[in-house]
């Protein structure tokens, strides 16, 4: 899987531009705040339909634009594809797949992206909504239907809190709250099932690779972690159901209480532990790096595995982070696919890959060897 050409129009700095990709590695370098990682969001959107950055579409289209085009021609699957993704605040995205309209749940179809940037080092340290973002976009590439319970599940949470933040001054939303406690409830179900299974997969393919890249001094194994009445997070969408009901009686006058929704799948945490200890408690910086890079390198051999290809490989700013010896086992390890690397200055790194490098000032590609 490869992104050949990609044009942009209106897309954050960029008026109108136009880049041919190589195959292999791609150095893309630039001073700080001239559009590199602005390339990498891009690319991302053409896998999932969202940005890795924002949530609103009005901060990705550029000053003085009153809408944004992403149009990229690839080879994906065997075949040449052409994605387009028109962007209009205050719209629906507007997606097509070689002129066929499609959901931006569909883009997984045709393109698949891994993406490692500066704050997923923090994937071992920070709290559990990182971790659970982690599982859903890697999730939602592999398994479509995955995507759709997730906008569903964000759709009732909302709506539910909302009930929960409101109701003493509109005692006549809680006719309407255990409606929506259930539906979450049975959405949870079925997001914790494929978590479950993610995470017990992603444990398996991250364990060789953490061993390479720690000198084999380690070994990094992750615990899948959802409310307490969950017995057992692989069991059938129904016994997980019930389970998860019973969470939510037992804390509905908590809920009411404290206005918060206490019952479901955003409770749910990865637990990564390094020779049976919690990495987040005890690993050191050096340790939580390798960690989180191991996982997003387990995540690419996830894709291969599933698809037959290798995602495009999206590395934003993460190699200046790391020591000689990580970078050198990284750039070792990520040939066999497309890899996108922004960097301040190419410091060798094409020489090290045989990549071409894109220099990029002020939303233009000036340079291209």
């Amino acid at each position: 899987m490869r992104i050949r050409k990609l044009a942009l129009s209106g897309f954050r700095n960029y008026d109108w531009e136009t880049v041919n990709f190589d195959g292999g590695t791609n150095v893309i370098s630039g001073e700080n705040a001239q559009g590199k990682t602005n390339l990498l969001e891009a690319v991302f959107l053409l896998s999932c339909g969202r940005s890795f950055r924002t949530r609103t579409d009005r901060e990705m289209v550029g000053f003085g634009f009153s809408e944004a085009e992403i149009l990229a021609e690839l080879d994906s699957h065997g075949r040449d594809q052409t994605v387009r993704i028109r962007l209009v605040p205050g719209q629906a995205k507007r997606v097509s797949v070689n002129g066929v309209k499609k959901t931006v749940t569909e883009l997984s179809e045709t393109v698949n992206t891994v993406l490692f940037c500066p704050d997923d080092l923090n994937l071992v340290r920070d709290g559990a909504a990182v971790r659970r973002k982690m599982l859903d976009q890697a999730i939602s590439q592999i398994r479509p239907k995955y995507a759709s319970l997730l906008t569903e599940f964000n759709r009732l949470y909302e709506h539910k809190t909302r009930i929960l933040k409101d109701w003493r001054d509109k005692p006549s939303l809680l006719e309407t709250l255990d409606a929506f406690s259930d539906a979450l409830c049975r959405v949870s179900a079925q997001m914790i099932r494929y978590r479950a299974w993610y995470t017990e997969r992603l444990g398996r393919a991250v364990q060789p690779i953490h061993g390479d890249f720690s000198g084999k001094d380690e070994k990094l194994s992750l615990s899948y972690r959802t409310v307490s009445t969950v017995k057992d997070p692989f069991a059938s969408s129904k016994e997980i159901y019930y389970d998860i009901c019973e969470h939510q009686e037992r804390h509905r006058q908590a809920e009411l209480d404290s206005a918060q929704c206490l019952s479901g799948a955003h409770k749910d945490d990865v637990e990564i532990l390094l020779n049976g200890c919690s990495a987040r408690s005890f690993a050191s910086q050096g340790q939580t790096r390798t960690a989180a890079l191991s996982l997003k390198l387990a995540e690419r051999e996830i894709l291969l595995e599933e698809t037959g290809e290798y995602p495009i490989l999206l590395l934003d700013d993460v190699l200046s982070e790391l020591d000689g010896r990580r970078q050198e086992y990284v750039l070792n390890r990520i040939g066999g696919g497309q890899t996108l690397i922004t960097c301040c200055e190419d410091d060798g790194i094409s020489g090290r890959t045989g990549g071409r490098v894109l220099r990029v000032e002020k939303g233009r590609i000036v340079t291209c060897t």
